[in-house]
């Protein structure tokens, strides 16, 4: 097991000391260390198998819901995806060094703006033990440490993994410590690593809204929020229905228990009676359950519905169940988005070209999609290999946080004996 035993300062002061050396490592240790990686999952994927299924029969007896039991299940498809993901992340460009600009001043200087790591990445997530892989992949190769805090739910299971990856370290010659594994405490240790000042330069938590809201009162290093996907789809009344349908089942029922999956379904009133019946059919076949307003329920042709409240708007359920409302206009649609999403990923199903334009202007969100699924927010669907989590914030990093997004830059300046008078 790689779950440290030291103090949350102590553990958070190794990965400082340690990302000295991963920050001036070059690009082919790092890579190295990334193959090294590769190959011990496949190496030791019985070990990490054995650690997840003791995870899981503890996280039935807690009573884990069927999307969290998910999310915290490996298979040995999905230890081999994670290997395959740390190759895919090696092949990328190193963005560490980059030369963002570079100009002569007037006094004669040379300028130049280049690409450096952050130093201390620091990362806080749920039952999902490929983020520990994806997580460290993406630090190594952008020169960061990282402080891992998952959930205890995948304690055993985040050992195994945070153990391989320590060990290609050492391999290649890198300080273990450049990825450090916290044990899964209460809120005081999660307060003690949001106050990390001196050693962490960021904290990304994975989770849901109550994790955020625990931060926000405690925090004081800096932080990107990977928080709720509250995420929607608008069917315009311009809109292909049986790509609508499509897209709907998609976005709600391919893998609910994640943050780009949808929770809402809008539908112009001018389409609702021709397109819901069909809809939410196709829905509950698949186990959904259903809830939604006055004229959404009777559009329903007899599907199963509930009533919606309040609260189900603002729901990121994470499982099978979804709220469907009617909307008499397009601005009427752009406003309940943005009075009820959390600015991750909305999308619009429309042949209207101007329609979607100003969908896509006027929703506040890291991601606008015309007629496609939420379900293509994810690094890897976007060239990015893999992500460290999917920012909903507008500084730094929004969306997908990929290795440039772990970069920061530095002025290099070069003179010649210069003075300023």
């Amino acid at each position: 097991m790689a779950v440290t035993a030291k103090s949350v300062a102590e553990s958070c002061e190794a990965a400082r000391r340690a990302s000295s050396a991963l920050g001036s490592a070059t690009t082919e240790t790092k890579n190295v260390a990334l193959a090294a990686t590769a190959r011990l999952l496949g190496e030791r994927i019985g070990d990490v198998l054995e650690a997840n299924a003791t995870d899981l029969v503890d996280g039935r007896d807690a009573g884990l819901t069927d999307a969290l039991q998910d999310r915290l299940t490996l298979t040995e498809e999905r230890v081999e995806a994670m290997a395959d993901g740390v190759g895919a992340v090696a092949s990328l460009e190193d963005p560490v060094g980059e030369e963002l600009e570079q100009r002569t001043l007037e006094s004669g200087l040379d300028l130049r703006k280049v690409r450096v790591p952050l130093g201390v990445v620091a990362v806080v997530y749920e039952a999902r033990p490929n983020v520990t892989i994806d997580c460290a992949a993406l630090t190594i190769k952008s020169g960061n440490a990282i402080v891992l805090r998952g959930s205890h739910y995948a304690e055993r299971t985040n050992g195994a993994l945070a153990s391989i990856v320590r060990d290609a370290l050492s391999e290649v010659g890198l300080p273990e410590d450049a990825v450090v594994l916290l044990a899964a405490g209460g809120h005081e240790d999660l307060a003690q690593l949001a106050t990390q000042d001196d050693t962490v330069d960021l904290l990304i938590p994975r989770g849901g809204e109550g994790l955020k809201a625990a931060l926000k009162e405690v925090a004081t290093v800096p932080v990107i929020y990977a928080a709720a996907g509250n995420c929607h789809v608008y069917v315009h009344s311009a809109a292909d229905l049986d790509a609508a349908r499509r897209i709907a089942v998609n976005a709600k029922v391919q893998r609910p228990g994640v943050c780009n999956a949808a929770e809402t379904l809008l539908v112009d009133a001018g389409v609702a009676a021709d397109f819901l019946p069909t809809a939410l059919a196709e829905l509950r076949e698949a186990g959904v359950e259903l809830v939604g307003d006055q004229r959404a329920r009777e559009s329903a042709a007899g599907v199963e519905i509930g009533a919606a409240d309040e609260g189900d708007w603002r729901s990121e359920y994470l499982d099978l169940k979804l709220a469907v409302g009617v909307v008499d206009s397009l601005e009427e649609a752009i406003e309940h988005v943005n009075r009820y999403g959390t600015r991750h990923s909305e999308a619009i199903v429309t042949r209207d070209d101007r329609a979607a334009e100003e969908f896509t202007a006027g929703v506040d969100a890291a991601v606008v999609y015309t007629n496609a699924s939420t379900r293509f927010t994810d690094g890897f669907e976007f060239g990015m290999r893999a992500e460290i989590g999917n920012s909903t914030q507008k500084l730094h990093a929004r969306g997908p946080i990929g290795l440039r997004e772990l970069t920061t830059y530095k002025y290099v300046v070069r003179g010649d004996g210069q003075v300023r008078e």
